[in-house]
């Protein structure tokens, strides 16, 4: 299978996955938690192994450049290539040459990425998942507090089918003139 392909259905299929997740008045790190723990879970029922804090192709920056960096998740798949899943509600750079660096190695690199604003694609090969969240600030100067809510579809409002004539119009003030 094409790897461009692959990458856009596992996408797609976590797209749909965490489009079910909803929490309320969380921190980064626990947001952080829950998506990979969902992430986990939706890789296990697709027959999958999955790895928290899986080895990353990527080395360190100096001074540490002899360790290697870590992905949130890495799923092994008994008929396809790895995933490497990062995880991250900014838009680092790092991330991205990491990714990078996971698809040049032969794997399908997934970033999820959460938050407020914006999210810019990042280059291909890389596939992006992401999550709208609202934020508001917590009792702390600096912390922040998350919730993602269910999208709600509700219909459109019942409207009269006959046309009122203007004869038929209520008076809308009734008071003295």
């Amino acid at each position: 299978m094409d790897r461009g392909l692959d990458a856009e259905q596992v996408a797609a299929s976590l797209t749909d996955r965490l489009a079910a997740v909803t929490f309320a008045d969380l921190s980064a790190d626990e947001v952080t938690a829950l998506l990979v723990d969902s992430i986990v879970e939706w890789a296990v029922e697709q027959g999958w192994r999955a790895y928290r804090r899986a080895p990353s192709v990527m080395p360190l920056p100096p001074p540490y450049s002899h360790r290697h960096s870590w992905i949130d998740v890495g799923c092994a798949r008994p008929n396809g290539t790895p995933i490497a899943i990062e995880i991250d509600r900014t838009g680092r750079q790092r991330t991205v040459d990491k990714l990078l660096a996971e698809a040049e190695a032969g794997r399908v690199a997934i970033w999820v990425r959460w938050g407020t604003g914006r999210f810019a694609a990042p280059p291909p090969p890389v596939a992006m998942v992401t999550l709208e969240v609202t934020a508001r600030r917590g009792s702390g100067d600096k912390d922040q507090r998350y919730t993602r809510q269910p999208a709600r579809e509700r219909p459109a409002p019942a409207h009269t089918a006959a046309a009122l004539k203007t004869d038929q119009q209520p008076e809308l003030f009734t008071g003295p003139a």
